[in-house]
């Protein structure tokens, strides 16, 4: 689905930030504006010109909220946290001394927490414990939440290899607040602020992050122990069923998308002999051939230059290698809970991944695959949120037994 450019790059992100309207996160006139200002594949007139977007919003959340207006600032405020992340996505030529992706991350977070305490249940921050230090994290309570006895069932939610944690409410706990489902989004080692903030790779053995977010799931009174569900998102979608395969905690587990093998992916965009050099260790002609093609494509130019980061990869063939141990051999299998494995029929770089993981389940199992017809064909359903929701949750309320 082309959307207003014909950058690949630059269309899909355009469409993940306009997609997420469907929970306040954009407004349709406002990101056709900002995209118009835009030439194709201009990454400084991107920053700048959705940067100034955010700014505005920004400006008008601060000033309804000063005026008592709380739903007009709550509204503004959500924008401008979608809006800063957006206008940061593209600033991955050095993360660690790019002061102003810093600054736009750090208004990203806070513009969404305090839309998050205007929320007519306010949004918690957490801090759970994970090793020798803690993991951001929010719940997101559903109506009835002040009534420990009703404990409702509860989504745990994480992103992939580029979602922020405040982008998961746009993405799943916006519908399922409306359907009853508490919602503990968090990021783990590898994503957004825990890499800024505490220097924390990407890790394949999630199982090691789930099991204390669980754990500290558990200890809330308004979680029901019994309808724990874990989601993850993109690349969460393979971290997500390795973390199951080990965590038997859990009712049920949604793949969005699902995906087998992660060092596949960036290996189809690039040519054989090239992926061959790159596996064998030959970087002195693996850097040259993969610099040029960082200079004639956005999407793999950002895929690994933010795989540098992510993975704490020093040359873009590292990076490439450090996608090596993310696969789900010897783990799906192993998973026991009933699983919804979800695909996108435009998802070209993912494409049969989905149905991969879905074949190698040996848990009870679905597989449902949405349509470009029905205008959710694309990766992760970005632009359909409210079909996506409508499909998976209506499926998790019959394994949960809330239909």
């Amino acid at each position: 689905m082309k959307f207003h450019f014909d950058d690949v790059a630059f269309s899909f992100q355009a469409l993940r930030t306009a997609g997420h309207a469907a929970y306040a996160g954009a407004d349709l006139g406002e990101v056709l504006v900002t995209c118009r200002n835009i030439p194709d594949g201009d990454e400084q007139a991107w920053y700048r010109e959705w940067t100034a977007l955010a700014e505005r919003l920004h400006h008008i959340g601060d000033e309804a909220l000063a005026a008592g207006h709380r739903v007009s600032a709550r509204e503004a405020l959500l924008r401008a946290s979608n809006y800063y992340r957006t206008a940061d996505f593209f600033r991955v030529e050095n993360r660690d001394a790019d002061t102003e992706s810093d600054r736009l991350a750090r208004c990203s977070r806070q513009t969404f927490a305090r839309a998050a305490e205007l929320f007519d249940v306010p949004a918690l921050r957490l801090e759970i414990p994970y090793e020798d230090t803690t993991l951001p994290g929010y719940l997101f309570r559903a109506d009835g939440a002040g009534d420990t006895a009703r404990r409702l069932p509860t989504v745990i939610h994480h992103g992939g290899y580029d979602s922020t944690l405040e982008e998961l409410y746009f993405m799943v706990a916006g519908g399922a607040l409306r359907r009853g489902y508490h919602v503990l989004a968090f990021e783990g080692p590898g994503q957004q602020s825990v890499r800024r903030e505490q220097g924390l790779v990407f890790r394949p053995d999630w199982e090691h992050v789930v099991g204390p977010v669980v754990d500290h799931a558990l200890t809330r009174p308004e979680v029901d122990p019994d309808r724990l569900v874990l989601w993850g998102t993109s690349f969460g979608g393979l971290l997500a069923a390795r973390a199951a395969a080990f965590e038997h905690r859990l009712a049920a587990c949604v793949l969005h998308n699902g995906i087998y093998d992660f060092y596949e992916l960036p290996l189809r965009a690039i040519p054989p002999h090239l992926g061959e050099w790159v596996a064998e260790g030959r970087d002195d002609v693996a850097g040259p051939a993969l610099d040029v093609g960082m200079v004639q494509s956005t999407r793999v130019r950002w895929f690994l230059r933010h795989g540098m980061w992510v993975f704490g990869a020093k040359t873009p063939p590292e990076a490439l290698r450090a996608c090596a141990p993310y696969n789900l051999d010897g783990a799906a299998e192993r998973v026991t809970c009933p699983t919804l494995v979800l695909d996108a029929e435009n998802d070209v770089i993912c494409h049969g991944e989905a149905r991969r993981v879905h074949d190698a389940l040996r848990c009870p199992k679905e597989f449902t695959v949405f349509t470009d017809a029905e205008g959710a064909g694309e990766h992760c359903q970005e632009g359909a949120a409210l079909r996506f929701h409508q499909r998976t949750f209506d499926w998790l309320d019959e394994r949960l037994s809330l239909a």
